[in-house]
C-alpha cells in the first residue's frame, strides 16, 4: 500500500493536475521501491489512454540525419565531446543531406532531424543553407534542428529559414547535478534561456533528460518533471544513459529501461499533448522489446536513422549504439509490423504538436 501523501499525489497526476517537486519525488519513488505494482500499473494504462485519446493509435515516424559528430563543447557523459582523439569526425555535405532526405522522402518521411554537434564549421548561415534547401525540394515536410545552443539571434535565423522544431535537451533541472555532467563553460542557466527563446520565436521547442545519469537522484528527476511540467514543451526526449568508453563517464552504470518507461508514462500524464519519442538508446538497452515497451508507455514518434550507412557507427554518442536494419528507412515494413503487432501504426504525416498552426 502507498502512503496517503502518495495516493494524494498519484491521483493528481492521472487527473492532470498541477503537481509540486515533491508530490513528482513520491511518484518517482513509487517504482523505485516497486512496493505498488496496482499504482505502476494504474499510471502506466492511463498514459497509453491519454495517448491514444490524444493521438489515436498513430506513430510519427521521424527521419534522423547525423550530419556531423565534430563537437567544441565537452560533455563528461558524450562520446563526441571535444577532447574525445579516438572518434573518427565526419561531416555530411550539403548534397549527402539533400539526397538522403529526397531518397526517405520517396519512402514516407514527413519530418527530417538535422541533428549534430556543436560543429564550428556548421555555422548557422550554412545551417540556413541546407534548411532552405530541404524546404524548397520538400514543401510539405518539418526540419527539426538538434544543433545545441546559439545566441537569439542565430535561432532566428534558423526559423527563418524554414526550421520548424528545435530539440535541445536540458538534461537535468538540477544546477548542481548540472555541473557534475558539463565543464564550468556550460551552465544550465544558458541552457534554459536557450529552450525559453526558442520557445519565444515560434518553434516547437523539445526538452528532455538522461535517465540513470551518473549523480542522479529521486529529487534531481523530480526537478526534471516538474521543470518539463512548467515549460510544458512540444517535445520531450529521454532516454536511458549508455556510457561510452572514450568518456569521462565510462564507468559508471547505465540507466534502465524499466525506470526509462515509467517516465515517459509519467510525462505523458503531465503532458497530454508533447511529442514524445521511443528512443534509439531506449531500443539499444532493449533491442526486442524497448521501443514497443516505450510506446505502450505513452510514446508516439520514431525517428529511424537516414543517414548514410558508412557514417552511422561514427556517431558515438555512447557504446553499441543500435544501428540494425530496423533503426535504418530500410527496416520501415518491418517497424510497422512492430507497432501493428501491440496495435499501432506509423502514418506519413508531419506529426505537429497538437495545437500547433502551419504559417
Amino acid at each position: 500500500m502507498i502512503s496517503p501523501t502518495a495516493k494524494t499525489a498519484l491521483n493528481k497526476l492521472l487527473n492532470n493536475q498541477r503537481m509540486s517537486v515533491q508530490e513528482l519525488e513520491l511518484i518517482v519513488r513509487l517504482q523505485l521501491e516497486g512496493t505498488d505494482k496496482k499504482a505502476l500499473n494504474l499510471i502506466a494504462e492511463t498514459a497509453r489512454k491519454r495517448t491514444l485519446e490524444v493521438f489515436s493509435n498513430k506513430i510519427y515516424i521521424r527521419g534522423l540525419l547525423e550530419f556531423t559528430n565534430y563537437c567544441k563543447q565537452n560533455c563528461y557523459y558524450c562520446g563526441l565531446r571535444r577532447d574525445n582523439k579516438e572518434v573518427h569526425r565526419y561531416r555530411l555535405t550539403k548534397n549527402e543531406i539533400l539526397n538522403a532526405a529526397a531518397e526517405n522522402y520517396k519512402l514516407g518521411f514527413r519530418t527530417f532531424v538535422l541533428q549534430g554537434g556543436e560543429d564550428p564549421y556548421y555555422t548557422p548561415l550554412r545551417i540556413a543553407e541546407i534548411i532552405k534547401g530541404l524546404k524548397q525540394n520538400h514543401p510539405d515536410c518539418a526540419v527539426t534542428l538538434s544543433v545545441g545552443e546559439l545566441s537569439n539571434s542565430d535561432y532566428l535565423l534558423l526559423f527563418k529559414a524554414g526550421a520548424d522544431r528545435f530539440l535541445l535537451r536540458h538534461e537535468t533541472a538540477d544546477e548542481d547535478h548540472y555541473k557534475t555532467l558539463h565543464p564550468p563553460t556550460q551552465t544550465l542557466e544558458n541552457r534554459i534561456h536557450c529552450l525559453k527563446t526558442l520557445t519565444k520565436i515560434g518553434y516547437q521547442a523539445g526538452a528532455g533528460f538522461m535517465v540513470g545519469s551518473p549523480n542522479q537522484t529521486p529529487t534531481t528527476l523530480a526537478k526534471d518533471l516538474y521543470f518539463l511540467q512548467n515549460l510544458n514543451p512540444a517535445m520531450v526526449g529521454i532516454g536511458p544513459f549508455i556510457p561510452q568508453h572514450d568518456s569521462p563517464f565510462k564507468d559508471f552504470t547505465p540507466g534502465t529501461v524499466d525506470q526509462t518507461v515509467y517516465l515517459l508514462s509519467i510525462i505523458r500524464l503531465l503532458l497530454p499533448k508533447t511529442l514524445l519519442p521511443a528512443t534509439t538508446a531506449l531500443a539499444t538497452m532493449d533491442p526486442k522489446n524497448g521501443r514497443k515497451r516505450g510506446i505502450l508507455a505513452g510514446a508516439n514518434v520514431v525517428m529511424p536513422n537516414i543517414s548514410p550507412p558508412k557514417n552511422r557507427h561514427n556517431y558515438a554518442l555512447y557504446d553499441n549504439k543500435l544501428i540494425s536494419h530496423k533503426e535504418s528507412s530500410k527496416g520501415l515494413e518491418e517497424l510497422q509490423l512492430e507497432f501493428n503487432s501491440i496495435g499501432y501504426e506509423y502514418v506519413i504525416a508531419r506529426g505537429d504538436y497538437p495545437s500547433y498552426k502551419i504559417e
